[in-house]
C-alpha cells in the first residue's frame, strides 16, 4: 500500500485502501457505556473498557488490511456532538425532534446548543483521546483521527441563539478555536486528520438551498463561508500533516437524511478546498455520477471513490467496482484516485445494520480491490 507523505516530492495523500473511521461498537462496550449512564460503573472502569475494546480494534484493523488505524470513534456517542460540545460556548441539549430526519427513522432527541462565546481554551477530551489512541497503536502504525466540520456548527446552533447578532459572525470565533485545537493535536503527533462534514448537502438541491434561503442566508454566499472555515481552521499547517475531508448525506442505523450530485458545490469542493484529499459517497445513484470531478483543479488532490457502502453486509461486485473505478479515471487520472466505503460503520453508537464480521468483510474488499488497480 502506497504510504500517505513522499517525503521527496511533499505530496500528501490518502492511502489507496481507506476507511472513513468509525466501526460497530462491540457488545461489551455497549454494555459498558450503559452500565457508566446508569451509574453501576465509574468513569475509570468505563474508560479500561473502551481502552481494551480500542486496542483489540486496533489490531482487528491491521489484520484486515487497512494502513492507518483509528479508534473507531469508540468513545464517543455521535460523530460530531461529543465533539462539538467539548468546545467553549457549546453544550448539549435536548431537542424535540433529534438533529435530522432520517428516511423512516428519528434520532435520538439530542442536538447542541451556543451558549456563549464559542472558543477552545485549550483543554479538550478529544486531545486526551488522541493521545490514547497513538499509545495504544504503539510507533510505526499511521494513526487516523476524525474531527467534524468547523461548518456543523452553523446549522440549528447557530441559528437558535443571541450570542451572535449575525449568524455568520460565529465564524469569527469557530475559526481560530479549530485552527489552535488542530494545532494542539498535531504537537500531540497527529500526522493524519480527517474533518467530516455533512453540510455541504445544503448545496445539492435546489430545495434544500432554498431552506437556506428561507433561514435567512443567500447559498451562494454561504458555500462560500463554509470553504472559508475549513480552509481557516487548516491554514499554515505542517507540511507533514495530512488533512481530508469526508462529505456524506446522512449515516444512521443504515438510513440517510438526503441525495444529490455534487455538481451543484463542485467548483468550490474540488476547486476551493485546500485539503489534501475528499472521501466522497458514490455507492449508488443518491449521489449522481463522476462528472463532477471534472471541477478538481489541483494534481495533489485525490479523492477516495465511496464505492462500496457500510449501509448493508452483501459484498458489490468486484468487477463492477473496478469498472466505476475506471469510469471515474475518465475525469480524474486514476493516480488521484483511491477506494474506501462509502462512510463509516458506525456514525452513532446504534450503529448500521450489519454483524462485525460482515464489517471486516467489506473491509477485505476494499483492500482487495484496490490491491488489484492500484498494486500494493
Amino acid at each position: 500500500m502506497t504510504s500517505n507523505l513522499t517525503e521527496t516530492q511533499n505530496i500528501r495523500t490518502p492511502f489507496k485502501a481507506d476507511h472513513v473511521g468509525s466501526f460497530l461498537r462491540p457488545q461489551r462496550l455497549k454494555d459498558a457505556r450503559e452500565q457508566f449512564s446508569n451509574g453501576s460503573i465509574t468513569r475509570e472502569e468505563l474508560t479500561r473498557v473502551e481502552d481494551e475494546e480500542i486496542g483489540k480494534l486496533v489490531q482487528a484493523q491491521l489484520e484486515n488490511g487497512l494502513s492507518a488505524v483509528t479508534d473507531g470513534e469508540f468513545r464517543r456517542s455521535w460523530w460530531h456532538l461529543d465533539f462539538l460540545a467539548g468546545l467553549d460556548g457549546i453544550e448539549f441539549r435536548e431537542v424535540e425532534n433529534g438533529t435530522r430526519k432520517f428516511t423512516g427513522i428519528e434520532v435520538r432527541p439530542v442536538g447542541i446548543k451556543v451558549t456563549g462565546k464559542i472558543g477552545y481554551s485549550g483543554n479538550h477530551p478529544f486531545i486526551h483521546h488522541f493521545r490514547k489512541l497513538k499509545e495504544i497503536a504503539g510507533d510505526g502504525t499511521p494513526v487516523k483521527f476524525t474531527i467534524p466540520s468547523p461548518n456543523l456548527v452553523f446549522g440549528r446552533a447557530a441559528l437558535e441563539t443571541d450570542v451572535y447578532q449575525k449568524k455568520e459572525e460565529f465564524y469569527q470565533d469557530v475559526i481560530p478555536a479549530y485552527h489552535a485545537l488542530i494545532r494542539d493535536l498535531y504537537d500531540a503527533g497527529c500526522r493524519y486528520l480527517q474533518i467530516d462534514d455533512t453540510a455541504w448537502t445544503s448545496f445539492f438541491t435546489e430545495e434544500e438551498r432554498n431552506r437556506i434561503r428561507e433561514d435567512g442566508s443567500d447559498p451562494d454566499r454561504l458555500i462560500l463561508q463554509f470553504a472559508e472555515a475549513i480552509n481557516g481552521a487548516i491554514a499554515d499547517r505542517p507540511d507533514d500533516l495530512l488533512v481530508t475531508m469526508h462529505i456524506c448525506r446522512g449515516n444512521f442505523r443504515s438510513t440517510h437524511f438526503t441525495s444529490g450530485s455534487y455538481e451543484a458545490a463542485g467548483k468550490v469542493i474540488f476547486g476551493g478546498l485546500d485539503v489534501d484529499g475528499l472521501f466522497l459517497e458514490f455507492d449508488d445513484d443518491r449521489s449522481g455520477g463522476f462528472e463532477p470531478l471534472r471541477h478538481v483543479t489541483r494534481p495533489d488532490l485525490t479523492v477516495v471513490l465511496g464505492l462500496v457502502t457500510s449501509k448493508h453486509p452483501e459484498l458489490e461486485d468486484e468487477e463492477l467496482i473496478k469498472a466505476r473505478i475506471r469510469e471515474a479515471s475518465e475525469f480524474l487520472p486514476l493516480e488521484q484516485l483511491a477506494l474506501s466505503p462509502q462512510c463509516g460503520f458506525a456514525s452513532t453508537e446504534e450503529g448500521n445494520k450489519l454483524t462485525e464480521d460482515e464489517q471486516w468483510a467489506k473491509i477485505r474488499h476494499v483492500v482487495k480491490i484496490a490491491e488489484d488497480v492500484w498494486g500494493k
